[in-house]
């Protein structure tokens, strides 16, 4: 199970990635993941306790470049509801401490399946999301989108058509 949710996450980061790609943005993968491989090659180690390790740990997956050149660094979060986990709070806490990242979570609970939260991430103790589709410092393409989110539909929470 943990491998497929693995994989889907992985495909959830993809989607973001070709929608902002196809949508008109510039996107690069920047994240834990990507630098990884380079970080077990160290000599002496590394170690994810560290205050170091902690801010290597939380990269957002994404530098993406959108409407006048603006730059953003983008966390994507596949979650199943938008409840959060205790393990969700240490993250979304790391990534404002040492990146402000904006976080789209994807979810399918209810559309728009495609939501993005904008530190800081909390109002009145409630997790702020607005909807990717409306917001501004983007290009998002609507049947781009839409295309998106039949995807998810399909393949990541099995929906038959």
């Amino acid at each position: 199970m943990k491998i497929e949710n693995m994989a889907k996450g992985r495909l959830t980061e993809s989607l973001v990635e070709q929608l902002f790609r196809e949508s008109g943005n510039r996107i690069f993968r920047f994240g834990y993941e990507a630098i990884l491989q380079d970080l077990t090659q160290l000599e002496r180690g590394f170690d994810r306790r560290t205050e170091t390790g902690e801010q290597i740990r939380s990269i957002p997956d994404f530098l993406v470049v959108g409407k006048n050149d603006s730059l953003s660094f983008v966390e994507v979060k596949l979650r199943s509801n938008l409840r959060l986990k205790e393990e969700d709070m240490w993250v979304l806490e790391k990534i404002n401490k040492y990146w402000r990242a904006k976080i789209i979570f994807v979810n399918c609970i209810e559309k728009p399946y495609f939501r993005i939260a904008i530190p800081p991430y909390f109002e009145n103790g409630a997790l702020k999301l607005e909807p990717l589709i409306g917001q501004n410092e983007w290009y998002v393409n609507k049947d781009l989108y839409k295309e998106c989110e039949d995807l998810i539909e399909r393949f990541i929470f099995r929906k038959k058509k």
